[in-house]
């Protein structure tokens, strides 16, 4: 356990490395937060305005056609302002890996050429969304539980695909194939990878809150309310941080894992020994 979690630490450290070198990576987790925040204030403002007339519309027996095309077309947007951004990030990403000195401008060139595999990648996710909500919706807690669990394949099946659409000239379903192909060929620990990275920004988190949220409960209760605001705030502001880094940070690490797994070479900072530790070939 205290070797995986050594590994991963290695592998945030030369993804850190990397950003270090191209700060600017960052905007991308920064513009896409951005924009999906624009997007969902689009689609639930109106959608709440219009439910304080018709509580009714609500009520899971009568949800009608309208209202899952609603739904739908926020998924929609929603995946396709995560996806052209990641792709954005990723496409810079590599461009470092290999040895070139990418900007923003690069980034979302490289976007804009995939826009339409990305809208059909985004309407895939959305339509696996849907299915998902909806069995949610209809089985209870076991729902919810089986949800979590296809959830959870969906993101290991797909974790390459937006690094395959940044490399190679495909659709999104031969990418989601490809993705497939390689979670096989090259299973070792690259889950052991991902989860140590959130673990560890988990803990980040933790280091956070728990302290800001003590000392914030110590000055509600001793009626200093301006204090326990302010730090409620700084404890947001840290943690909305956090989580930008480590969308670049996966950004980084999912496109050297890639071009490791196809046989690209990569920059000094992912040594193939690393990547052989967290990436082995399945025997």
């Amino acid at each position: 356990m205290f070797e995986r979690f050594a590994r991963s630490w290695a592998l945030i450290k030369a993804s850190a490395a990397v950003l270090q070198k191209d700060k600017e990576l960052l905007l991308f987790p920064v513009v896409s937060s951005i924009a999906a925040l624009i997007v969902a204030a689009s689609f639930l403002g109106p959608l709440v305005w219009w439910s304080m007339g018709h509580p009714e519309a609500f009520d899971d027996k009568s949800l009608s056609p309208m209202w899952y095309a609603w739904m739908f077309a926020f998924y929609l947007v929603q995946y396709f302002v995560m996806f052209f951004f990641n792709t954005a990030l990723i496409g810079a990403a590599s461009m470092r890996l290999e040895g070139r000195d990418p900007t923003v401008a690069d980034g979302l060139r490289i976007a804009w050429s995939k826009v339409g595999k990305i809208l059909v990648y985004a309407a895939i996710a959305a339509t696996v969304g849907m299915i998902l909500r909806a069995i949610e919706q209809r089985a209870g807690w076991i729902g919810k539980w089986i949800v979590g669990l296809l959830g959870a394949a969906w993101t290991v099946v797909t974790f390459m695909v937006v690094p395959i659409l940044v490399h190679r000239d495909i659709g999104a379903i031969d990418a989601i194939k490809e993705s497939a192909v390689l979670l096989k060929q090259t299973w070792g620990e690259n889950l052991i990878g991902q989860g140590g990275v959130g673990l560890i920004f988990l803990l980040g988190h933790f280091a956070v809150w728990l302290p800001c949220g003590f000392l914030a409960f110590s000055a509600f209760a001793a009626q200093s309310a301006g204090l326990g605001v302010s730090l409620l705030v700084i404890a947001f502001i840290c943690s909305l941080l956090l989580a930008l880094i480590q969308t670049a940070l996966q950004g980084v690490y999912s496109a050297a894992l890639y071009r490791y797994a196809v046989g690209h070479e990569n920059a000094p900072e992912f040594a193939s020994d690393l990547m052989e530790r967290a990436f082995a070939t399945k025997r």
